[in-house]
């Protein structure tokens, strides 16, 4: 999203709702191999740099975020297969962080759902390495004390829509193509 996207939904927040601040995040994500072994898997964190969730009438009714993607790191291994893997996820292979920096995330809307946990489906656009994509997922919303908190329960996102591919050879088909998200946030 550009700046001017960003302003625009300030702007529109300010004169249709009240704009929070993101002051606490919890990004988790989840890539898998086809094949498994012990190393058949990985996970991590990724950071928030920045966000705002627009309420009006106590709903939420939209809210844009920035994602770090050089904060990208996997927490399942340390030392250095870690260095080696984090330096692989930003590097072309994966989201190329030098020429992608961050990534976005846009609400544009924000529906009741039947479940009785996660009881609100959002949908928005997420821009990932200069590719938009709408996505939806399931979240538990609480609005308390001027607080926002919002849950998301995991879901996917398919990377090669995304262009997020490992290029070398063969090897790409030896991963899955979701990718797990879990997100938390809360605003004031």
């Amino acid at each position: 999203m550009t700046k001017i996207g960003l302003l625009l939904l300030m702007t529109i927040g300010v004169v249709f709702g009240q704009t929070k601040k993101v002051v606490a995040s919890d990004i988790q994500w989840w890539g898998y191999k086809i094949m498994k072994s012990d190393y058949s898997s990985h996970y991590g964190k990724l950071s928030l740099q920045k966000g705002d969730i627009v309420l009006k009438n106590n709903q939420v009714i939209g809210g844009s975020f920035v994602l770090d993607m050089n904060s990208i790191a996997a927490t399942d291994i340390t030392g250095e297969d870690q260095q080696k893997l984090n330096s692989h996820l930003k590097n072309g292979d994966f989201f190329e962080v030098e020429k992608y920096p961050t990534a976005t995330f846009l609400i544009t809307s924000v529906k009741k759902h039947p479940d009785e946990i996660y009881n609100y489906m959002v949908n928005g656009n997420l821009t990932l390495k200069g590719n938009t994509q709408a996505i939806s997922f399931p979240a538990k919303i609480r609005i308390h004390n001027g607080q926002v908190s919002l849950v998301s329960n995991k879901f996917s996102i398919d990377r090669q829509k995304f262009g997020v591919n490992y290029k070398l050879g063969l090897k790409d088909a030896v991963l899955k193509d979701d990718i797990d998200i879990l997100v938390k946030v809360t605003a004031k």
